[in-house]
């Protein structure tokens, strides 16, 4: 009985010491969800030498280093479609809808995509300015490499975005709202984030991550140690404190 009575006081020892370790585990904050990232992969193509209708319908076809400046197509649907080295000034696609598809190489000045829906896409080396993605719906897209200036995602959705390599100066994510969304090895200049709300956002590899307005909506994000020293001139001033050194 004695043995028994140590064998079993050595037991219950042992398993509140586990419960109380898994309750350290659990009080340990969750990393953040990875995005599951876009992998497009197309069928043969026939090639397309046209332009583009409102509401047209565009299914396994390749432009290749097509003029599409101007062209008018809201509403139009790109399925299993490839975009390769296409000129995109002006181009009005709102609303538009693009389901596995791939853009490379594309390059532009105030395309419209506002209100566009892109699902399984990749966005590779692309050269953008002001581009409209207001209030527009994104879903497992990778936008790898390239350039894009001003790009406006205002009140826009972003779910299992990847941003990899890519420069993004003076986004506007004003109003938008993002989960599992990561920015990977990017530049990211001049941030305005007022009103976004964020879920599993990972900033950890940014390179340079300045954020103009919207500091204080950064809750759902994670960023590095070096991140948050960088930052915390900012957070101080967001929060009315002042830093200054002491006098002798």
């Amino acid at each position: 009985m004695a043995g028994r009575t140590m064998r079993d006081g050595g037991t219950g020892s042992g398993a509140a010491a586990g419960a109380a370790g898994a309750g350290r585990a659990r009080r340990r904050p969750a990393a953040a969800a990875v995005a599951k990232r876009a992998e497009v992969r197309l069928p043969p193509l026939s090639p397309y030498g046209g332009g583009l209708d409102p509401d047209g319908d565009y299914d396994g076809l390749e432009f290749t280093n097509l003029d599409l400046r101007g062209e008018e197509g809201p509403g139009a649907r790109f399925i299993d479609c490839a975009l390769r080295g296409c000129g995109l000034d002006e181009t009005v696609l709102r609303r538009a809808r693009f389901v596995d598809c791939v853009l490379s190489g594309v390059r532009g000045v105030g395309t419209d995509l506002s209100e566009a829906s892109l699902r399984d896409v990749e966005m590779v080396d692309a050269r953008l300015g002001g581009a409209q993605l207001h209030g527009a719906t994104l879903e497992r897209v990778l936008v790898k490499g390239g350039k894009i200036d001003y790009l406006n995602l205002r009140k826009s959705r972003l779910k299992d975005v990847v941003f990899e390599g890519c420069v993004l100066s003076e986004a506007d994510f004003g109003g938008a709202e993002l989960v599992r969304v990561e920015f990977r090895d990017c530049v990211l200049r001049r941030a305005d984030l007022s009103g976004v709300r964020m879920k599993d956002v990972d900033l950890r590899t940014v390179a340079e991550l300045d954020i103009a307005r919207g500091l204080d909506r950064l809750a759902g994000a994670v960023i590095s140690s070096a991140q948050l020293l960088r930052l915390a001139p900012a957070f101080a001033a967001q929060i009315g404190v002042r830093v200054e050194d002491a006098l002798d």
